[in-house]
């Protein structure tokens, strides 16, 4: 079986969505990205192609992100968790297994809920929506609502690689665990044109002073799907009580917090996320 990573563009809802493929059998599975600056690539590129020796691999540039179209519209979670629906019609997946990461993971917990019967399993790695409380506080929502700070930020990262490294630090416990090859690859993401509009008008609607807007946790008990969460034990941005808290309130929910880890588990420990993952995969509830 071939695990070679291809290249492919879908329309859905009038845009062009980008994903990467990989594995010409097995179960499906649908990798969804975070936020910020992010794509299918830089938060699973060390994990699609191991994945791929058992399983049929799609990992989505959500839109607004990667190689995806960036139309001048209102980002939400729920439009992330529509356009998730109308991918899946769009490359013919009428069920899969959802795995996301951070902003990925709330969108794929949303769908999950919107649509149980085409979810078999999921994953959710350091996930949205399972919490309201922010990481700064009032200055998360401030930032949230005056866009030019991130704007100069982004300015300043487009313009120095040593900067564009050094910010990983936000997401990664060890520095060292981040190749060249990835600071190249964020590196270059920080270079195309609208990056960061999309997750700008994102948290400017899902930011709000009495936290985040979006938030799952009193309808979990809904969620019959066998569920898996993963969590570092590092993470600054979303703290791993959520993630165990919600293990708690799954019908069918299991979590592990992994030591030396972040918010970034599939860069930081891609060997061990993904023997996590598989394990989970073919576990026979």
């Amino acid at each position: 079986m071939s695990t070679a990573v291809q290249s492919h563009t879908v329309a859905v809802a009038g845009h062009d969505l980008h994903y990467l493929e990989a594995g010409d059998s097995g179960p499906p599975v649908v990798l969804l990205h975070g936020g910020i600056i992010d794509a299918a690539h830089l938060s699973w590129g060390a994990v699609i192609e191991p994945l791929a020796e058992t399983h049929h691999v799609y990992a989505l540039d959500m839109l607004g992100y990667g190689r995806s179209d960036i139309p001048d519209i209102e980002y939400t979670t729920d439009r992330h968790v529509e356009l998730l629906g109308g991918f899946l019609d769009a490359v013919g997946l009428d069920h899969t297994t959802l795995a996301g990461i951070s902003l990925g993971g709330g969108v794929a917990l949303g769908f999950t809920l919107r649509d149980p019967d085409r979810v078999d399993r999921l994953v959710l790695v350091d996930s949205y929506g399972l919490g309201r409380e922010l990481p700064n506080g009032l200055l998360t929502y401030v930032l949230a609502q005056v866009p030019v700070f991130n704007r100069v930020s982004i300015g300043l990262l487009k313009r120095s690689r040593s900067l564009a490294r050094a910010s990983l630090g936000s997401i990664v416990h060890d520095m060292d665990t981040v190749t060249e090859d990835v600071v190249d690859a964020f590196y270059d993401q920080l270079q195309r044109p609208g990056v960061a509009t999309a997750f700008r008008s994102w948290r400017k609607h899902e930011v709000t002073r009495a936290g985040y807007r979006t938030v799952y946790t009193d309808r979990l008990g809904d969620v019959e799907t066998p569920t898996l969460l993963l969590h570092g034990a590092e993470d600054e941005l979303f703290p791993p009580k959520w993630s165990e808290r919600a293990a708690v309130r799954l019908p069918n929910g299991e979590c592990q917090v992994i030591d030396d880890v972040a918010h970034w588990l599939p860069r930081e420990k891609p060997d061990l996320c993904v023997e996590l993952m598989r394990d989970f995969f073919e576990r026979d509830d």
